[in-house]
């Protein structure tokens, strides 16, 4: 059973940082690509940034040169290094997992085409103030 849990939201000033993780378990976390999305009040859910098992990385414009994303395979971790936040940056942060496609070895994995993410954690708030 795949099972993500964030932790590191919180309040902080505009111009501060905050860093996110993610804790992944129940399946190979080092052949998945994963993500993280927010969403703020009244608006859809928007991918943020996203990383692949080959470690390359996607970002949405508006964080480009501000955020970073990365991954410990070794910790099944994924972390998101929030700097120079802004208030429009205010919203639930969810870790995305790419949906687990057949077992290898005994373990759930993403073994062949990569797939959607089909995996969510419950979020984590990110206030940011002027």
């Amino acid at each position: 059973q795949v099972q993500l849990v964030e932790s590191g939201g919180g309040s902080v000033q505009h111009g501060g940082s905050l860093l996110l993780s993610c804790a992944a378990s129940g399946y190979m976390f080092a052949t998945c690509g994963m993500g993280w999305y927010r969403q703020a009040a009244g608006k859809e859910r928007e991918l943020v940034a996203s990383i692949n098992s080959d470690y390359s990385t996607k970002y949405e414009d508006s964080v480009q040169g501000r955020f970073v994303i990365s991954r410990d395979n070794g910790k099944t971790s994924l972390y998101l290094q929030m700097n120079s936040l802004k208030t429009e940056d205010t919203a639930v942060y969810y870790c995305a997992a790419e949906q687990v496609q057949r077992v290898y070895n005994g373990q759930w994995g993403c073994y062949g085409t990569r797939l959607p993410f089909g995996h969510w954690g419950q979020g984590t708030q990110v206030t940011v103030s002027s």
